[in-house]
């Protein structure tokens, strides 16, 4: 086992990776406030994986109330979330009960802000249980549900005291899902790290084919950058943007058509490309290093163009994202691979023409 601390001074939280951490109570008891839980997952991880964890819970003498929700990006809103709070309500749970998010980045998410709001805070710890999760959304605090204006509108920084990433559980993880994870995985060598980049293009093959050890390296690396950056820019105002490569476009896809039809890595990827060729055109990128970032996305089996929505459209759904600032769109770009940049300066024109190059 693997262990990465997310260092927030009083608020430090352990990342544990490794295989069968979902049997290991030992873990998360010392981080209980009182010996009862609210586990928090959809109706697909609650067929696989609830019964025995809520089991291994009871028979340490932790008392569980279990509240499953349906399943997909689509139930990210209001009327899901109230969901948890009708169940936290009806069944007394104390601002002392720990909320525990057992699933991927819409239950994380929806999970951690559901403890924000519940009697102004309640501690919560995260179990992710799909890639994307366990390299990216689990770690940071990050949480919110969505709107239809825009993805992630409605949330709060709120930190877990805990994350337990069982690389065993990825065994059950669709392709599709764990393709759209490694998404997040690349992320970091573009933006901080191009031996980590090197590294996928020499084992991104044994990361598919979940191949123990390039999985654990690959997740164990992708925290200990997730850990970094939160740790010096907790709230996002400077150097925790870059984590966004790829994600104002991206967000736009996921909105554009439907929350739920494009998965969060495959919106990712396509907006990277976007992100990319507008690089090019800053005189940034070379055409070679856009086209290794293509080749490395291709060999992941992640889509390099985005869907045929009108220009106009991406860029006006680009507008709602989080990250405009004084009505100009913040964007993250690349210097060379390896290195981000906050960029403010790239015209709509151009914006545009990026995205016109990368739309399928």
């Amino acid at each position: 086992m693997e262990c990465v601390s997310v260092e927030l001074a009083s608020r430090a939280y352990p990342i544990h990776i490794g295989p069968g951490l979902l049997d290991r109570v030992d873990l998360i008891r010392p981080y209980l406030k009182q010996a009862r839980v609210a586990v928090v997952c959809n109706t697909t991880v609650a067929a696989l994986y609830l019964g025995r964890f809520a089991a291994s819970l009871r028979a340490a003498g932790i008392a569980v109330v279990e509240i499953v929700l349906p399943d997909g990006e689509a139930y990210k809103n209001w009327e899901t979330l109230n969901l948890v709070f009708d169940t936290l309500l009806r069944e007394r749970c104390e601002r002392s009960t720990t909320l525990i998010a057992l699933g991927g980045g819409v239950i994380g998410d929806m999970t951690g802000f559901a403890a924000a709001c519940y009697q102004r805070g309640t501690p919560f710890i995260q179990i992710p249980t799909t890639l994307l999760s366990q390299v990216d959304s689990s770690v940071g605090g990050k949480t919110a549900i969505n709107h239809p204006a825009g993805k992630n509108m409605i949330g709060a920084f709120y930190q877990p005291r805990l994350v337990l990433a069982d690389t065993d559980v990825l065994k059950s993880l669709p392709d599709r899902e764990l393709r759209s994870g490694l998404v997040e995985v690349i992320k970091y060598g573009l933006i901080r790290d191009l031996a980590f980049f090197e590294w996928l293009e020499e084992n991104v093959e044994r990361v598919l084919a979940r191949d123990t050890a390039a999985l654990e390296y690959a997740i164990g690396l992708s925290c200990r950058h997730k850990a970094e950056v939160v740790a010096a820019d907790e709230h996002e105002h400077g150097e925790r943007a870059l984590l966004n490569l790829g994600h104002t476009f991206g967000h736009a896809i996921e909105t554009g058509m439907g929350y739920g039809e494009w998965l969060h890595g495959e919106a990712v990827a396509a907006g990277t490309m976007m992100a990319a060729e507008l690089s090019r055109m800053r005189g940034w990128l070379g055409v070679d290093e856009v086209a290794r970032i293509e080749r490395l996305f291709v060999r992941a089996g992640v889509p390099v163009k985005g869907p045929a929505m009108a220009t106009g459209k991406y860029v006006e759904l680009m507008r709602h994202d989080k990250k405009v600032q004084d009505g100009r769109l913040r964007l993250i770009l690349l210097r060379r691979i390896g290195e981000a940049v906050i960029d403010d300066a790239s015209s709509v024109v151009q914006i545009a023409e990026a995205i016109d190059i990368r739309i399928g």
